[in-house]
């Protein structure tokens, strides 16, 4: 029998992010827990995705760098969290390769570093407050690497083969925090999940960043033919996942969260370029179909073909399956984009300017 953690503070590192900032969301509206935000706020963590929950006398908010453990200490000492979510990364893989080490040290220094202070923190527990705490650390499926053919998928046993600096920094993290289990006792819990999509995504990343360019009349470039293939996990349905495995996860398990709908690169981008001549008909001058914007750029290094996730263990042990599919989902993402210009306008206005660090090619990240 899988035991519920009871209601108590989670602590939600990086909940400025997307993907965390799904997960505060979704705690604070949908359950009656409580969420500490930690978050350095670097270019991609932004506190006006929190806007709709951030007055609930629930939820908290602490700026603090990931790598600074005696602050981070200090924090588990006020709150007392019951979980800590782990959802601190850096996550592009093109910033990776251009500067590696801002990566190593933040998705694996700074993963000792939160690890060393949980351990710290979780021994200073009674024996009931210890047997109720969670490490929960949220991962990628880029860790497994490449997949061959079109049948194969990633499931929890998939051996690991990571291709960018970006993805062997998370896999080195896995196992640090495995071995943290392992050797210390800490109960840990490690998700890895497929490209995530939807509200408040920072504009680099492929669908926003085709949305934006194409509402501007800008390029839209795909690496290579087009030809990659990901599975698409509405951000929405990934918060709901990641709750329930923080809560009902049996401790030193891993879980595979996937959103079963497997698209090209090139597909994405054609579909989204269908639903804005349907949603935003009216084109910037001299543009007569949003797919005219298409072009093809050179490809990436080391670019991985296809990821594509097994998630039947975490429908089979906790019940979980994501309602959107990617047409649903997709939808309401570029509705969202297209009703929500003052955020996206307040990032763009910001350092980041719809184009790759260090390079003048624009490029389309996953």
């Amino acid at each position: 029998m899988l035991k519920e953690v009871p209601n108590g503070d989670h602590f939600c590192y990086r909940g400025a992010g997307f993907i965390g900032s799904a997960v505060v969301r979704h705690i604070i509206e949908s359950t009656d827990d409580q969420v500490v935000n930690i978050d350095k706020l670097t270019y991609a963590g932004n506190l006006e995705s929190l806007a709709d929950v951030s007055q609930s006398p629930r939820y908290h908010f602490e700026q603090v760098d990931i790598c600074n453990q005696e602050a981070f200490s200090r924090l588990l000492e006020k709150y007392h969290p019951t979980a800590i979510m782990h959802l601190a990364a850096e996550s592009h893989v093109d910033r990776s390769i251009d500067g590696p080490s801002a990566f190593i040290e933040t998705n694996i220094v700074g993963t000792y570093t939160l690890l060393e202070a949980s351990r710290t923190y979780w021994k200073s527990l009674n024996e009931e407050e210890r047997e109720k705490f969670r490490f929960h650390h949220i991962s990628t499926d880029e860790v497994y690497g490449d997949l061959e053919g079109t049948d194969e998928l990633f499931t929890e046993e998939t051996p690991y083969a990571p291709s960018s600096p970006y993805s062997a920094s998370k896999a080195s993290s896995d196992h640090l925090v495995r071995a943290w289990g392992r050797t210390y006792g800490l109960p840990v819990i490690i998700t890895n999940c497929s490209n995530n999509y939807g509200p408040f995504h920072f504009p680099e990343k492929l669908i926003p960043h085709v949305i934006l360019n194409a509402l501007a009349g800008k390029s839209l470039p795909v690496y290579g033919d087009g030809s990659q293939v990901r599975d698409w996990l509405f951000v929405e349905d990934h918060a709901r996942a990641l709750y329930t495995v923080v809560t009902r996860g049996e401790v030193g398990e891993t879980y595979n969260i996937g959103g079963h709908n497997e698209k090209r690169n090139i597909e994405v981008v054609e579909t989204i370029c269908q639903l804005l001549e349907e949603l935003a008909p009216t084109k910037p001058q001299g543009i007569q179909s949003y797919k005219d914007l298409i072009t093809f750029v050179k490809d990436r290094p080391g670019h991985d073909l296809r990821y594509a996730i097994d998630a039947s263990k975490i429908k089979n042990e906790l019940d979980w399956a994501p309602s959107e599919t990617f047409e649903t989902g997709i939808r309401k993402t570029v509705k969202w984009y297209l009703e929500n210009t003052i955020w996206w306008n307040n990032v763009l206005n910001g350092s980041y300017q719809l184009s790759r660090l260090g390079t003048e090619q624009e490029a389309i990240i996953e």
